[in-house]
């Protein structure tokens, strides 16, 4: 209900976001086009629909055939312009989603700043040899023009569902779906049934030319943020304390569930930066918590809970973190792969939209 009462702002917010886009339309402001692939990974909403795990498999494969390079804008990051992530970097510096990608993807160029077109320069500039780059981030934006783009929804969280915010959490029009490529829906049930996805289907209402397809999110063995410490191998059944400061940290605490008994959860906001009242937190949790209790936590977080300095021995010896890939039917990944080294060779989406 009190919600609700913010559908005058979000009426405004929208109105501004119209005439900015008409603006685009119109040619009274102009997105910047590259000689080399431009492949964005984006959304409609506020946090939480799984562009990092996108982003990884998308490195993971077009790094078989170019020399990738992620530009991200680094949010909540403590520096300005352009920055080039170092496996040494600090989220502080970087940011928490580049740092894990750096981590990930230690060869490629991992890049941020708030400007795309900026950044895209200084990579081209700085690095010659770079002949594709993705852009974590950059959908609604509009500043650049990217060969393919790549827009997610969080299948609990359904655009046409949703508001404008302040009311919902739409940072954009869902009339804008028109310039995606490829919609990917993220955070499926792992058995969704066909009736669900026909009724997905039937609601975002795509054009022939862009491809739809569903994922759910893998997870991989619970890994010891310091191996040096670990006690042991977690078995199935033993007790956690789930810990996220992502956007959307039901999905993550869901599966721990799965196969754990998750006595406590500590949930904080989306890009959190860990500070010692929160190592208190979580030291008067394992306390409450039975003996063995460890605390699982996300990728995401975990670079920001690597400096040893800080973090007492105890809460050291318990931190794990849950690794998570984006999972497709392999029949669906490897058309929706094929597709996009398709479109990535040809630059078709140009003719198809302009068309329009």
């Amino acid at each position: 209900m009190f919600r609700a009462l913010l559908s005058p702002f979000a009426f405004l917010y929208g109105l501004a976001v119209t005439i900015r886009h008409k603006f685009y339309d119109w040619g009274f402001l102009h997105s910047e086009e590259f000689d080399i692939p431009i492949v964005c990974v984006g959304n409609l909403t506020v946090g939480g629909t799984g562009k990092t795990p996108v982003a990884e498999m998308l490195i993971e494969h077009l790094s078989r055939t170019y020399k990738v390079a992620l530009l991200s804008r680094g949010y909540r990051r403590r520096t300005k312009g352009y920055v080039e992530a170092t496996l040494r970097s600090s989220f502080r510096e970087v940011g928490d989603e580049p740092k894990q990608i750096k981590l990930k993807f230690p060869d490629i160029v991992v890049a941020v700043c708030e400007k795309r077109a900026e950044g895209i320069r200084r990579i081209r500039q700085e690095h010659p040899e770079v002949d594709l780059i993705v852009l974590d981030d950059g959908f609604q934006h509009r500043q650049v023009e990217p060969w393919v783009n790549i827009v997610l929804m969080d299948y609990s969280r359904p655009i046409y569902r949703d508001h404008l915010l302040p009311w919902g959490s739409l940072r954009d029009r869902t009339n804008q779906l028109y310039r995606a490529h490829f919609v990917i829906v993220t955070k499926c049930p792992p058995e969704m049934n066909p009736l669900d996805m026909r009724i997905v289907t039937k609601s975002l209402a795509l054009f022939p030319y862009q491809g739809l397809y569903f994922s759910s999110l893998s997870t991989g063995s619970i890994t010891p943020l310091f191996a040096d410490m670990a006690s042991g191998q977690v078995l199935a059944g033993s007790p956690v304390i789930a810990m996220a400061g992502i956007g959307n940290p039901a999905p993550m605490i869901r599966s721990l569930r799965e196969s754990y008994e998750v006595v406590d959860t500590l949930v904080f906001p989306d890009h959190h930066p860990y500070r010692m009242r929160d190592l208190d937190k979580m030291k008067k949790a394992l306390e409450s918590a039975p003996p063995g209790t460890i605390i699982v936590t996300t990728e995401k977080d975990a670079v920001k809970l690597t400096n040893r300095k800080r973090i007492p021995e105890e809460i050291q010896r318990a931190l794990y973190f849950l690794p998570i890939k984006v999972s497709l039917t392999e029949d669906s990944k490897r058309n929706f792969l094929r597709k996009l080294d398709y479109d990535v060779r040809s630059n078709q989406k140009y003719g198809l939209l302009h068309s329009q």
